[in-house]
């Protein structure tokens, strides 16, 4: 993990990174068998991938919010936010070229898309 990737996110960021993450689906499901390797690894892929994901817990949806913490640690993944039982993460591309979000000037590179 870079540096970059370890610094907490600031509320404006966050509110950006939640705003591109309206129109998303989720790509991992957190199912009865709750957080496990299988999870973070599926988690972890799609970040390297898509940088902002989105979890969607359909069982253990008492224990979201601890899961979630759990989840970003294992996968590596910085958690944005939970929302019901939904949690969106973000995970800063190591190559500059390949990122499509822009934290610094809070934009998004449409050729990266």
């Amino acid at each position: 993990m870079t540096v970059e990737e370890k610094r907490e996110l600031t509320s404006r960021q966050r509110a950006f990174l939640r705003s591109e993450a309206h129109s998303l689906h989720p790509l991992v499901m957190v199912g009865r068998d709750g957080v496990n390797d299988a999870v973070a690894a599926a988690l972890a892929e799609a970040a390297e991938r898509h940088e902002l994901v989105k979890v969607k817990f359909q069982a253990h949806k008492d224990e979201a919010k601890q899961l979630s913490a759990e989840l970003a640690s294992l996968a590596g993944c910085t958690l944005v936010s939970v929302t019901g039982f939904t949690a969106l993460y973000y995970k800063q591309n190591a190559d500059r070229s390949k990122r499509i979000y822009d934290l610094k000037t809070l934009s998004v590179n449409e050729d990266n898309l």
